[in-house]
């Protein structure tokens, strides 16, 4: 009887803790964790850590964010994260080093590219804009192809692309 009680909890806990330990696998989401890093022509280490959530026949702006207007955390799941190692410019203003919540303003014509000084929301819960370090306008562009998982490019250059669908919304970091 002993035995069989004590055979009966072991199981039960290693059921319990191979569940705990596959719920912190992020990389089984619908839509996983990516991270692209680079070093740009100033030295600055310049790395986004985001969410690629995928478009499956969506249409952005109505069954899947962004949505026009709105505050979009630039990903999907916990908020985007952007870090400079060094003081940098983006698109001629200044941003200083640190890791910031990456947000994103749709509109017809233009962009707004938004760094957070809070990186460690849950998508754009709990985001503030008296928080903001800085906003910069962009015009967004169109790819010449469609890109089905939300891609973020880093060049050596400085050039940063969001892509998805046949969307490309950049900036440039010196």
């Amino acid at each position: 009887m002993k035995k069989s009680l004590l055979l009966t909890t072991l199981t039960a806990l290693l059921f319990i803790t191979y569940t705990v330990n596959a719920q912190d696998d992020k990389s089984t989401r619908p839509s996983p964790p990516a991270k692209t890093t680079q070093t740009i022509g100033s030295g600055a280490v310049v790395s986004i850590d985001y969410s690629q959530p995928s478009l499956k026949g969506r249409i952005m702006g109505k069954d899947v964010e962004p949505m026009k207007d709105q505050v979009w955390r630039a990903g999907a799941n916990e908020a985007t994260v952007f870090e400079v190692s060094k003081n940098v410019s983006i698109d001629g203003k200044s941003l200083p080093s640190g890791k910031y919540g990456l947000y994103m303003i749709s509109g017809d014509t233009d962009w707004t590219i938004i760094f957070n000084k809070t990186s460690t929301n849950w998508g754009a819960d709990g985001y503030k804009e008296s928080d903001d370090a800085l906003r910069v306008k962009v015009k967004p562009g169109k790819s010449a192809t469609s890109t089905e998982k939300l891609t973020y490019t880093i060049s050596k250059e400085g050039k940063i692309s969001l892509l998805w669908g046949t969307l490309n919304v950049g900036f440039t970091v010196k």
